[in-house]
């Protein structure tokens, strides 16, 4: 049966995956400590309220997509102290708070990271600095997408793709939130109603069409993989897409005690209806 072998969560938009033993997924259908912080850009305005849902699209501010850099940061952020620290090649960029000082320091360490980069001249454009470091540090709202959706994908779909790519690739270039395995390929994609997690439930929704952000290396940022080709052409696909979004909760009366939020723990077993 397919489980749960590894999660995810990314507390600043674009930089390092946090692996977790447990997420707590919220009835919003985000999260909790995912994606609470973002860098913007000096002329982006903050995120729209569309039906209740924040709406953060890739081009407001720093993401691997146009950045891929990015990628070769350790970052970590605590939720405690509510500190961050960034890491490159074994070297610490910058440790600093949240508060006010301390955000105009990150984002200096950060600014002067991507500008040494290939992609450095993206940033130089117009409108673009100086980048603000934006979130509460607890809210979850910079998702790509107008309302919030749990991400998931199965290790089968990732070593059919490594096959079709003569390489290994690993989960965290797709930035799911989930990863099972015990499945087969692009299984995924092809549920079409209910999904129990655990004791968690969820509703199907589409499945997720990928970005340049999958060609970067989650170790170094390279862009060493033609993931978006290799999906296309290898695997016929009419978009680029692996993967699937899960909303919490199913429409039907539920009389077996399932939840429609809470706790999604590794070794979880995944019942597709």
């Amino acid at each position: 049966m397919p489980r749960v072998v590894a999660l995810y969560r990314h507390p600043i938009k674009g930089l390092t995956p946090e692996r977790r033993e447990s997420l707590t997924v919220q009835s919003d259908g985000r999260v909790d400590g995912d994606r609470v912080l973002a860098f913007r850009f000096a002329d982006a305005t903050e995120p729209e309220d569309r039906d209740g849902f924040d709406y953060w699209p890739k081009a407001k501010g720093l993401a691997l997509q146009d950045f891929p850099a990015l990628a070769a940061l350790r970052t970590s952020y605590d939720d405690g102290s509510r500190r961050i620290r960034i890491v490159h090649a074994g070297a610490t960029l910058v440790d600093a708070g949240i508060d006010e000082e301390g955000r105009r320091e990150i984002a200096d360490a950060v600014t002067d990271f991507v500008l040494a980069t290939p992609e450095g001249r993206r940033l130089r454009r117009p409108g673009r600095l100086p980048i603000v470091l934006v979130g509460d540090g607890e809210t979850s709202r910079f998702q790509d997408r107008s309302r919030g959706y749990v991400s998931v994908h199965s290790r089968g779909s990732i070593r059919a793709l490594g096959e079709a790519l003569g390489m290994s690739i690993d989960d965290r270039r797709f930035r799911s939130n989930i990863v099972i395995d015990d499945a087969d390929p692009w299984s995924e994609l092809e549920w079409t109603d209910d999904v129990r997690i655990g004791e968690l439930c969820f509703r199907a929704a589409g499945p997720i069409v990928r970005c340049l952000a999958t060609h970067a290396n989650p170790d170094d940022g390279r862009r060493d993989a033609k993931v978006l080709t290799t999906l296309t052409g290898a695997f016929g696909q009419q978009e680029p897409t692996l993967g699937r979004l899960l909303l919490p909760g199913w429409p039907a009366a539920d009389d077996d005690g399932a939840q429609h939020g809470g706790v999604v723990h590794v070794g979880d077993e995944l019942l597709a209806r």
